[in-house]
């Protein structure tokens, strides 16, 4: 059975798709990668943060401070493709590492963003910290 393109395209980019996180696996890779900067409650207060020159955000008020989620840009702050300075150099960019089974994932407008399924797991968690 053949499918035209813009079927297969449709599929791709349905709701089930950016519905397809897992928060719990999000916390998981935050614990490891982000909590020592950020915190592990998300308010920035990681126990490296002394040591930075300017400290890490709170991250459970990103939808307060940039009027909804910013879907695209924590993506893009993550990957590296918009970097952060933190410390006198860039935040960890963890594109490289969280590489490979890539995903899409709809922003707040509904446009995809391709990125790696680890990214899209960190993404539900940080949704689901917000206050």
């Amino acid at each position: 059975m053949k499918f035209p393109i813009a079927t297969i395209a449709a599929l791709l980019l349905s709701p089930a798709i950016a519905l397809a996180q897992d928060a719990q696996a999000g916390a998981a890779l935050y614990d490891q990668h982000c909590a020592v900067c950020h915190g592990a409650d998300g308010r920035g207060k990681g126990p490296l943060a002394a040591a930075l020159i300017l400290q890490p955000p709170s991250l459970r008020d990103l939808s307060e401070r940039h009027d909804g989620f910013p879907t695209r840009r924590v993506v893009m702050r993550i990957d590296g493709s918009d970097p952060l300075v933190s410390h006198g150099s860039p935040m960890p960019v963890y594109g490289e590492f969280f590489a490979g089974d890539d995903t899409i994932l709809k922003t707040e407008s509904g446009q995809p963003v391709m990125t790696s399924r680890a990214i899209v797991d960190l993404v539900a968690y940080l949704r689901g910290i917000q206050e």
